[in-house]
């Protein structure tokens, strides 16, 4: 489990005295309790490792838009930190579909649901999320759904 790996680095990261490390792998767990403790009075619970790559992605989203904001405010030392954040976080998420890969999958459900306008795309964007919700950066699917129903 994904969880139990990313304790593992932490004390790893511990053990080797990698600070910058240290803090990203400790950020990451605090975001996961808090989501557990969110979820205390939830009715309905998602399995683990769905929950651990939800808050992992999120937190890698925060990480590129922090770094763009950086970059173009000349602050280079802020989105260094930032990226290396960002590379330990997107260590423990599961590979990413490549494009291809995206646009094969969209024209599978598309045909099987009998997609045919941008109407259907909440439709398409729910069963995509469904079965590649882990692997997939929605905001990027969300474009190439939008494109394969125009």
């Amino acid at each position: 489990m994904i969880r139990e790996s990313i304790k593992a680095a932490q004390v790893a990261a511990m053990k080797s005295g990698d600070k910058a490390r240290l803090g990203a792998v400790r950020l990451m767990l605090a975001k996961l309790k808090d989501r557990d403790i969110e979820l205390r009075t939830a009715s309905q619970v998602p399995e683990d490792d769905t929950l651990v790559v939800e808050v992992l992605q999120k937190m890698a989203k925060q990480r590129r838009e922090s770094i763009s904001m950086f970059e173009s405010g000349g602050r280079q030392e802020l989105a260094d930190a930032e990226k290396a954040e960002l590379a330990v976080i997107e260590e423990f998420l599961p590979s990413q579909m490549d494009e291809a890969t995206t646009v094969a999958a969209i024209e599978a459900i598309k045909a099987e649901l009998g997609a045919s306008s941008v109407k259907d795309m909440g439709k398409v964007m729910a069963e995509l999320k469904a079965r590649h919700g882990s692997e997939l950066d929605m905001s990027k699917a969300s474009g190439l759904v939008k494109a394969a129903l125009a």
